[in-house]
């Protein structure tokens, strides 16, 4: 029987999930894409907190670009915040989506605002 959309997804993103994990040093930038927002946080898994979250919803992000446009918004947004944390270096997370398109952006977003990976 064919799987849906969503069980693809939550196979794929526990997939990722048993390599990716967040340090205090390497915390894991991890992706959510709806239809219409796109949400991002740096997190540490070994304390279980969020350092620094951003999406498409935060005041100072012009809604009124494309979702590619808002998306690279958002990974700016979210490299200026975990910078302000201290935070140089992450693992990224996909969340179960491809590497293509608003995730995309998102993490070229982050790599233009300063964070490596």
């Amino acid at each position: 029987m064919a799987l849906s959309k969503s069980e693809r997804r939550t196979r794929i993103k526990n997939r990722i999930r048993k390599v990716v994990s967040g340090t205090a040093e390497r915390p894991r930038l991890s992706v959510f894409r709806s239809n219409k927002e796109i949400y991002a946080q740096v997190i540490d898994d070994v304390t279980g907190k969020t350092i620094a979250a951003a999406s498409s919803r935060d005041k100072g992000i012009d809604t009124s670009a494309s979702k590619s446009e808002v998306a690279t918004s958002v990974g700016k947004a979210i490299a200026e915040k975990a910078l302000k944390a201290g935070v140089e270096t992450i693992a990224f997370d996909r969340g179960g989506y491809l590497y293509h398109g608003r995730v995309k952006s998102l993490a070229e977003g982050a790599r233009e605002g300063g964070l490596k990976f």
